[in-house]
């Protein structure tokens, strides 16, 4: 079922109203602050719905409603996890910190999915997005890990698997991901980095 779309909008702006504000959780402030967010949602939305589509199709959108979820939960696991390994490598004493830049070509291909993916890495600690390549369709990402660049990539991948179904691509998260790029090239990774070959002296 095909319904305007700014209707929909005022009513998530009179939602993250009710957030932003803080009621309390009490029935009757809850529904006051609703309604309080519909009357200034509902004409902001209007005045901008040239931004977004005239029709949104209510079917896709509960259809997609799984792969939003596990988005979500994937881009929350990676953030309580990368907050850990941030302040383990803060606090460590040699501090293990090997800074890298990595390509990271993209499936997705429009600007609202690559704007989710790009803003869910700089939101993630220990990561962030430098710049986006239009040519190659590409973003530049920063990664305190650069020992493993692979797993700087690896949730990025995941994030756009999900990205992928919900955002309607014309790619499918089958599809092989193209190789990321590293900025350093190739270059030796052991622990000590004074290279893996034996030493004959």
């Amino acid at each position: 079922m095909r319904v305007r779309t700014w209707p929909i909008v005022g009513v998530v702006f009179a939602v993250l109203w009710v957030f932003v504000v803080g009621q309390s959780l009490t029935p009757s402030s809850l529904v006051g602050g609703f309604l309080a967010g519909l009357i200034v949602g509902l004409p902001v939305a209007y005045v901008f719905r040239r931004l977004y589509g005239k029709y949104l199709d209510l079917g896709r959108g509960v259809r997609v409603l799984p792969y939003a979820g596990l988005y979500l939960g994937a881009f929350t696991w990676e953030l309580l996890r990368a907050n850990v390994d941030v302040a383990y490598r803060v606090l460590s004493p040699g501090m293990p910190i090997e800074p890298e830049v990595i390509l990271v070509p993209l499936r997705v291909e429009s600007d609202v999915a690559i704007t989710v993916i790009a803003n869910s890495i700089t939101i993630t600690p220990g990561t962030v997005t430098l710049d986006y390549d239009d040519e190659t369709n590409s973003l530049y990402v920063h990664g305190v890990n650069g020992q493993d660049p692979d797993a700087i990539a690896e949730p990025i991948r995941t994030w756009e698997d999900y990205a992928l179904e919900l955002f309607d691509e014309d790619a499918s998260p089958s599809d092989p991901p193209p190789e990321i790029v590293v900025s350093g090239g190739e270059r030796d990774r052991t622990p000590d980095g004074q290279g893996g070959g034996d030493d004959d002296d």
